[in-house]
C-alpha cells in the first residue's frame, strides 16, 4: 500500500498507518514527527525524510527510511528494527531497551545514550560511518558498533565516547589510538571471541547496505567495556 503523505500531519499519518495490515510505501515524508511510534507487526519502507522521534517506543514493526533521518530515531525502542540508507541527527537509539537500528552513514551527537538491555532484549546500533560526541553516554546495556567507513582520515567518534559508560559494549573500528576514553571503561584490542560477535553485526549490516563483511572484518576493532562498579566517580570533584 502507498500513502502519500505529502500533505498528512504527523496525526493523521500515524493513524493511516495504523488502519491497514499490508506493507506500507509512505512517499512525499517531509519532517513529520514521531512515524510509526509504539507500532508492532508493521512493514513501513520511508521515501523521503521523517522528522523526529521516527520509531520511537517502537514494539517490533520494521522501518525502513530511503534517505537521512532527524533526531531521536529509536527514543525507547523496545523491539523491531530501523533501516536507515542515509546518515542520522542526535539522540538515535536513546534509552532503546530491544531491537536493532543500522545506519548506512553517520550519526549526529548522543547516539545510544542511556542504552539498556532488559532480561532477554539485547539492543543493537550499528552505525557505518562515524559518530558525533558522547557517543554512548549513560551506556547500560546492549551494543554499539561503529564501522567508520568512508572515514579513513578522520576519527571515526567525537569527544567524549562512552561518558558514565556502566553496561554493555562497543565496537570501534580501528586501534583508537588517537580518541580520548574516560577512566572507568577499558578499551582493548578485539579479540577472536570478540570478532566472531561483531562478524553478526556486521554481516547483517552488509547484506542490508551490499558491503563486503570480510573486508570490514580485516581490519583491527576496539573494544571497549566499563571496568568501574562507580562510573560516576570522576565525574564528582571531592571523591
Amino acid at each position: 500500500m502507498v500513502i502519500d503523505a505529502k500533505d498528512l500531519d504527523s496525526r493523521t499519518l500515524n493513524a493511516r498507518l495504523r488502519e491497514t495490515q499490508e506493507p506500507c510505501t509512505l512517499v512525499g515524508c517531509c519532517g513529520q514527527r514521531f512515524l510509526a511510534a509504539g507500532m508492532s507487526d508493521k512493514e513501513i519502507r520511508i521515501e523521503g525524510i521523517p522528522g523526529n522521534a521516527l520509531g520511537a517506543y517502537l514494539n517490533g514493526a520494521s522501518i525502513t527510511v530511503c534517505a537521512d533521518a532527524q533526531d531521536a530515531v529509536g527514543d525507547t525502542m523496545n523491539a523491531g528494527e530501523i533501516i536507515v540508507h542515509g546518515s542520522i541527527g542526535d539522540t538515535a537509539g536513546y534509552a532503546m531497551r530491544g531491537g536493532k537500528i543500522f545506519v548506512k552513514g553517520n550519526a549526529g551527537y548522543r547516539a545510544g545514550i542511556h542504552m539498556k538491555a532488559y532480561q532477554e532484549k539485547l539492543p543493537v546500533m550499528v552505525i557505518g560511518g562515524t559518530a558525533g560526541s558522547f557517543l554512548g553516554e549513560y551506556q547500560a546495556g546492549g551494543v554499539i558498533a561503529v564501522l567508520g567507513l568512508g572515514a579513513e582520515n578522520r576519527k571515526i567518534v567525537g569527544f567524549f565516547p562512552c561518558t558514565g559508560m556502566h553496561g554493555g559494549k562497543m565496537f570501534l573500528r580501528g586501534t583508537c589510538r588517537d580518541i580520548v576514553f574516560p577512566s572507568q571503561v577499558t578499551a582493548r584490542p578485539a579479540g577472536s571471541s570478540d570478532m566472531e560477535e561483531l562478524r553478526v553485526y556486521v554481516s547483517e549490516y552488509c547484506d542490508l547496505f551490499g558491503c563486503n563483511a570480510d573486508r570490514i572484518l580485516s581490519s583491527p576493532f576496539t573494544v571497549v567495556t566499563p571496568d568501574s562498579k562507580n562510573p560516576y566517580k570522576q565525574m564528582y570533584a571531592a571523591n
